[in-house]
């Protein structure tokens, strides 16, 4: 193990460790809480849980909101459901068997301890969302409902039609907005993290721009909680908000924190398929749909029919006979690479061949157009809204899309990385969800990390740790911010012609091409001098017009970008060094007869953690060896 990698997870048997930490972790009283300041960059589910959290508790919170408002984070786009273990199907469910299905999931490339206590807590996560008044979907006698998802054999996945993410949100949003109306927690909006202050050592802030002004602001702090989500946009086109962004991730990671598995990007199978250049995002399609959806192609390459014209005969329903146990519900890495498939093949549906079927007409002749409106209605009115048809008469056409990146700061069992006071929560660390997230888990670990892991952490850290006095006329606070101002002056400096969103979607065509649902030893070698390239051209050809004192989107998109363009290198060259295949990380090389990922446990299981040396020379790989002793790992089979 690399010594700059202490994962600190507690000793003795699995089902303990979450129970024995709690009571080892260090508590802050009521009086000295109120002197400490606790800054929260992002304020989604893991954000805006962990910042009313720690107000709660009596700490001074800042939290930096990047939209205008906490009810428009990214958290909102999360469709189908939440897990947890409750078992109210009586289907033999349990906290071990969602641990299992979980490790199981990602590949045994996550941490073991940190998973079980994620499946220990899923239970307590919906209580708490219970006792917020969030509208789960009930049975006809008042009990919560539940859904499958993929990945499992059992139905634990609790949903609000299809709104969850967005309902989780409002609970989280309401219980934030008491604390800024008690005066315990400042709630800045329309901010974006630009750079993070470390003196001796530790965190002690962040330097934020105010997107409507432009002028730049410090927030110094005792501990920072980078809530900022994930990286998938760094394709271009992605299920994420257009906003999504990693910069501040990305600057935490060139200040000394870690950057862990950064080549473990999910593609979601049920995605609306790509029709042009003209489109800035991809539309996501719930996976809850293959509960009642039914995925299938044309026998034949090249059979351009009406769905409706096709019998039965003459239709592959490709997941059920490729994995009879799991069928439509099979993991999302292993649908995703399905469908690529039988569309390489030259049976793809739709204008250009890359689109497959899900087929709701079993489920509407069994259950009725009202029912499946009930479970899915937004759903169907947002897919006609977009293409003009009706799901209930017509297939869905879909197709995988990057979607969530399982990939993140690296964190120790406190969700602490390894800058001190630095916590990073939610999609922004890579804990839990190993090479392949399974769905309805996003929430789930959101809500875990922010009100419940986060608060007791941070606590922990404010207790034993020895912090100097830190003022703006600190000389590492005075460096950090000219450091953005220099990195702003590059940018509007730059006498190109060429939109940064240009360079975006070049970015993304590379990506897709070569470090996207398979990978080769070829592809990954031709992709990094391309993207150096693009790098290069971007320095001397972006052009960013307007001013850095003002309201300025041009400025906004072109740092993004600038980050995106490093964090893709790092990709790359982690998927390059990853020469193995695991969940969603196929390298093409690696795999089994029948075309399944073939782990290489003997030389990599473990985490493959990336710190920032200088510009110009290469990463230092750190590694974190994997541990499995309550799950030993398996062949990962949904055969």
């Amino acid at each position: 193990m690399s010594a700059e990698l202490q994962p600190r997870v507690p000793s003795g048997p699995i089902a303990g460790k979450w129970t024995r930490r709690r009571a080892e972790l260090a508590l802050v009283g009521p009086v000295q809480k109120r002197r400490h300041r606790v800054v929260v960059v992002g304020s989604g589910l893991a954000g805006a849980s962990a910042a009313a959290s720690l107000s709660e508790l009596g700490y001074e919170v800042v939290c930096l909101c990047f939209q205008d408002s906490p009810r428009r984070a990214h958290s909102v786009a999360a469709q189908g459901g939440i897990n947890a273990a409750k078992n109210y199907q009586n289907d033999g469910d349990s906290v071990e068997r969602l641990f299992h299905d979980t490790l199981k999931g990602g590949d045994f490339r996550s941490r073991e301890a940190n998973v079980y206590r994620l499946a220990e807590l899923s239970n307590g996560i919906v209580d708490q969302a219970v006792a917020q008044g969030v509208p789960f979907a009930r049975e006809y006698g008042g009990a919560l409902a539940n859904r499958s998802f993929g990945g499992a054999l059992v139905s634990r996945t609790f949903y609000s039609r299809g709104q969850t993410g967005q309902q989780l949100l409002l609970g989280a949003y309401q219980a934030l907005a008491k604390e800024a109306a008690r005066g315990g927690l400042t709630l800045l909006a329309r901010r974006e993290m630009l750079d993070l202050i470390v003196v001796d050592g530790r965190a002690r802030g962040v330097v934020a721009r105010n997107l409507v002004s432009g002028q730049l602001e410090t927030h110094l702090a005792d501990a920072v909680v980078l809530a900022t989500g994930g990286y998938a946009n760094v394709y271009h086109l992605s299920t994420n908000a257009r906003g999504s962004n990693a910069t501040a991730i990305w600057r935490a990671y060139r200040r000394g924190a870690a950057f862990a598995n950064p080549c473990f990007v999910q593609f979601h199978p049920t995605c609306l398929p790509v029709s042009g250049d003209h489109q800035s995002k991809l539309t996501l399609m719930s996976e809850s749909l293959r509960n009642d959806g039914r995925v299938w192609v044309p026998r034949q390459a090249g059979d351009t029919r009406r769905p409706d014209d096709i019998p039965e005969a003459e239709r592959d329903y490709y997941l059920e006979r490729l994995y009879p146990r799991y069928g439509n519900l099979a993991a999302r890495d292993v649908a995703s690479r399905a469908a690529k498939a039988v569309c390489d093949e030259g049976r793809g549906v739709a204008p250009g061949g890359r689109a497959v079927f899900l087929d709701l007409r079993d489920a509407l002749a069994r259950d009725g157009a009202g029912a499946l409106r009930e479970r899915y209605g937004n759903l169907f009115e947002m897919y006609e809204r977009l293409t003009g048809d009706d799901p209930l008469r017509t297939p869905l056409r879909i197709y995988p899309a990057a979607h969530y990146t399982m990939g993140g700061l690296w964190v120790d069992y406190d969700l602490m990385t390894t800058i001190p006071g630095l916590f990073a929560a939610g999609e922004a660390n890579f804990s839990d969800h190993g090479a392949n997230r399974l769905g309805a888990s996003a929430l789930m670990q959101a809500l875990a990390d922010g009100y419940f892991i986060v608060p007791p952490s941070v606590g922990n850290y404010l207790a034993g740790a020895q912090l100097s006095p830190v003022s703006e006329a600190t000389s590492e606070v005075r460096d950090t911010v000219a450091s953005v101002e220099g990195r702003t002056r590059t940018l509007l400096g730059s006498r190109g012609r060429q939109p940064a969103a240009d360079f975006h979607r070049e970015l993304g065509h590379i990506l897709w091409n070569h470090v996207g649902l398979a990978r080769t030893e070829a592809g990954l070698a031709a992709a990094l001098p391309l993207i150096r390239d693009l790098r290069a051209r971007f320095r001397d050809s972006v052009s960013v017009p307007g001013s850095g004192a003002s309201f300025n989107q041009e400025l906004e998109r072109a740092g993004r970008v600038a980050d995106f363009l490093e964090l893709a290198e790092l990709m790359c060259i982690d998927a390059i060094a990853r020469d193995e295949s695991a969940g969603c990380h196929l390298r093409e090389e690696h795999q089994t007869a029948d075309g399944e990922p073939q782990r290489d446990d003997a030389h990599f299981a473990h985490v493959a953690a990336w710190k920032h040396t200088a510009d110009d020379r290469a990463p230092r790989r750190l590694t974190e060896p994997l541990v499995f002793e309550a799950a030993p790992p398996e062949i990962r089979s949904y055969r």
